[in-house]
């Protein structure tokens, strides 16, 4: 009996002594706070899984991520565990586009965990989030643009991408025009000259045929078209196209009087021209209103020079 009684004693006061300790660790087992926020992000088909930090005071929290997949229902590790980050990457095995995936992460500190939070389901090539095109170069003439661009990520064989380019006058109208092309290469044709220009470029993956991710737009960019080769010569030589372009040189106002007036003296005076008074050339103003009989004139006035001429050669 006395020693039956020892050992009860005995037992009891081990109780007393690790009984709160017991208890203070259940307590904090269930208590540790669970990850918030738990989501996949994946952009341009690169995707990790995040999550808002666990904060207690008695040290660092860890946390370790496992995996699933819609064929493989079974978790498996994924080289994250008792990390101390709030991210998790996906492994390279993972990247796989059309593949069903399911995470999974929880708090760790010491013996004490926290419950397993779940992601959604995620499927990168219906999840991701597709960057805008990197606009590589430029080359500009009068009516159009000559645009390169590189995708936002490496292709897989079986991919098909479009670009959607939206283009506009950077004008007091900001009406968009929208064109569609499956090359990297493209032109933006039928511009205005000297004009400013700007556009935008988004890819559109295409899944399935009637199904299609739209990425992320770029940023603006504006270019003003040159002028062309003939709309040049004219301003470079606008002077003297000017020059030439002007209306025939003006009679002087006292030739129209003559020609005007049948009674003036200028014609007999030319018929009366004589070798004393020698006319080296013949000068024949015609007003527009009497241009046949100013044409028989000038005729007669030839064959009467040519006449002269002969007899004094004879």
């Amino acid at each position: 009996m006395p020693c039956r009684a020892l050992c009860l004693f005995l037992l009891l006061l081990l109780l007393l002594l690790l009984g709160p300790a017991w208890a203070t660790a259940a307590a904090s087992s269930i208590h540790l706070p669970a990850p918030q926020s738990v989501m996949v992000y994946s952009y341009n088909f690169r995707s990790s899984l995040r999550w808002s930090p666990v904060k207690v005071d008695r040290g660092p929290v860890l946390y370790t991520v496992h995996f699933k997949t819609g064929a493989f229902n079974q978790w498996d590790e994924m080289n994250c565990t008792h990390i101390t980050q709030t991210e998790c990457n996906f492994p390279q095995f993972l990247n796989e586009r059309r593949w069903t995936i399911i995470l999974r992460v929880r708090a760790e500190l010491g013996q004490m965990v926290s419950d397993w939070v779940e992601s959604d389901p995620f499927v990168a090539e219906r999840n991701t989030t597709i960057g805008p095109p990197k606009v590589n170069s430029v080359i500009v003439s009068s009516d159009s643009l000559l645009v390169s661009v590189i995708p936002p990520f490496g292709s897989e064989l079986g991919d098909f991408l479009q670009y959607r380019v939206s283009y506009w006058e950077n004008s007091t109208s900001t009406t968009e025009k929208e064109t569609k092309m499956s090359n990297t290469l493209f032109k933006i044709m039928n511009l205005k000259e000297l004009t400013l220009y700007c556009f935008k470029v988004q890819v559109e993956f295409m899944i399935e045929q009637d199904v299609q991710i739209r990425g992320l737009q770029s940023v603006p960019e504006c270019y003003r078209t040159t002028v062309s080769v003939g709309l040049f010569l004219m301003w470079r030589y606008h002077n003297t196209i000017k020059y030439w372009s002007q209306p025939p040189f003006k009679i002087p106002s006292h030739f129209e009087e003559y020609l005007k007036d049948p009674s003036m003296p200028v014609l007999e005076a030319l018929e009366n021209c004589t070798e004393e008074d020698p006319c080296d050339s013949l000068s024949v103003v015609c007003n527009g209103e009497k241009s046949q009989e100013c044409d028989s004139t000038a005729e007669g006035k030839a064959r009467s020079h040519s006449s002269s001429s002969e007899s004094e050669l004879t």
